[in-house]
C-alpha cells in the first residue's frame, strides 16, 4: 500500500478507444473529493472566439466502474453543448 495521500487529486488520461466523429469523451479519469471519487470526463472543444477550452463532466464513481468509456458514451448526449 502507497504513503501517498490521494485526497482532494485526480488524474486524466487520454480516451484511446474513442472512435472517430463520436462524442465520447476525449479524456476520462477518477478524482478524490475529500475521500470521495468521482468519474471525470472531458472534452476538449474551441470557442466562438477561438480559444481552446475543456469541457468537464463529473459523475460519482459506481463500484463496479470497469469499462468507463463505455458508460461515459452513454451519457454522450448529455454533454454541454459549447
Amino acid at each position: 500500500m502507497s504513503d501517498y495521500d490521494n485526497t482532494n487529486s485526480g488524474a486524466l488520461f487520454k480516451n484511446n478507444r474513442k472512435e472517430q466523429g463520436s462524442n465520447q469523451p476525449d479524456m476520462t479519469g477518477v478524482l478524490d473529493v475529500e475521500g470521495t471519487d468521482y468519474r471525470v470526463s472531458a472534452w476538449s472543444n474551441e470557442s466562438k472566439a477561438g480559444t481552446n477550452y475543456l469541457s468537464l463532466r463529473v459523475t460519482e464513481k459506481q463500484e463496479s466502474d470497469g469499462d468507463t468509456e463505455q458508460k461515459d458514451s452513454t451519457r454522450e448526449a448529455d454533454a454541454p453543448p459549447f
